[in-house]
């Protein structure tokens, strides 16, 4: 789906309750998690769901609101009075006019990283449908995420730990930044993914730039590589998943750093893990 299909209709109002910065200092990157209690007991989301965030509008553009999703990156409390609570998180961005070149803010972005505690916005959703949690606890879970993509793994992670004591299979977490300061959630910040790494059952991978200085796409294929031969292994059973989160555009690199690993083999287990709705997709 574009963003202009989703229905906005249904709207409600969020109070922030916080707003933190998670990447470091010395990072070129502002992510910030906020956490909103949204105020109508009626709004409920699930772990792998977004939620719509209504940003004021450009008047010189004719829009009354600006119309961004966000995943939910943390797992949903519900207070004595039904209100959920939960977190997002966002990267202050900015992008380049094609044709005169100048630099703007993003909306949205911008709009979400600038509210202080106590203020309110207008959300919709919840969209999409709830993370997949498989009936097999023995089943092996392939996440793979870039950038802010890491929010849905970092509540899907928690509460799988925290909700499935009988879960003893394996995770294995593909995580992707340009630098070392850019792995949010796994940074000198805040790494929530610390109390993970003493377990059997979990394993991070990072996926680097090459040249990150040079803004240098995410080197998947290296990181790939160097788990080629468990991989291999892995994505032909049928007890094995692999959930994808970020920017769409990791989906075509990542099919060629897959085919890379896989060979011929690649398009019929891909083809599989789609058929048994082993592949899940919560990208933008």
């Amino acid at each position: 789906m574009q963003l202009q299909d989703y229905d906005v209709a249904t709207t409600y109002q969020a109070t922030v309750l916080s707003s933190e910065r998670i990447s470091p200092p010395d990072s070129e990157h502002e992510v910030r998690e906020i956490t909103i209690e949204v105020q109508d007991p009626d709004f409920q989301a699930k772990v792998g769901q977004n939620l719509g965030v209504l940003a004021p509008g450009s008047e010189a553009f004719g829009h009354d609101h600006h119309f961004r999703l966000y995943g939910v990156a943390d797992v949903p409390q519900t207070n004595s009075e039904g209100l959920q609570r939960f977190g997002i998180c966002v990267r202050r961005c900015t992008y380049l006019d094609p044709y005169s070149g100048e630099e703007f803010p993003g909306i949205a972005s911008n709009y979400l990283c600038d509210l202080g505690t106590n203020d309110t916005l207008t959300i919709t959703g919840p969209y999409g449908q709830p993370f997949k949690f498989p009936a097999n606890y023995n089943a092996t879970l392939i996440l793979i995420s870039a950038g802010t993509g890491i929010a849905p793994f970092r509540a899907f992670v928690k509460s799988i730990y925290a909700d499935q004591p009988g879960f003893a299979g394996r995770i294995m977490l593909f995580h992707g930044g340009q630098a070392g300061l850019d792995m949010l959630y796994r940074n000198d910040e805040k790494d929530d993914f610390a109390m993970y790494y003493d377990r059997e059952t979990f394993d991070a991978i990072n996926a680097l730039s090459k040249r990150p200085g040079w803004n240098d796409d995410i080197d998947w294929e290296t990181a790939i590589k160097s788990r080629a031969v468990e991989l291999t292994k892995l994505l032909a059973e049928p007890t094995t998943y692999v959930y994808v989160a970020g920017v769409k555009e990791v989906l075509k690199e990542l099919d060629a750093a897959l085919a890379a690993v896989a060979g011929s083999l690649w398009s019929q287990w891909k083809a599989e893990l789609e058929s048994d709705g082993r592949w899940i997709e919560l990208v933008y």
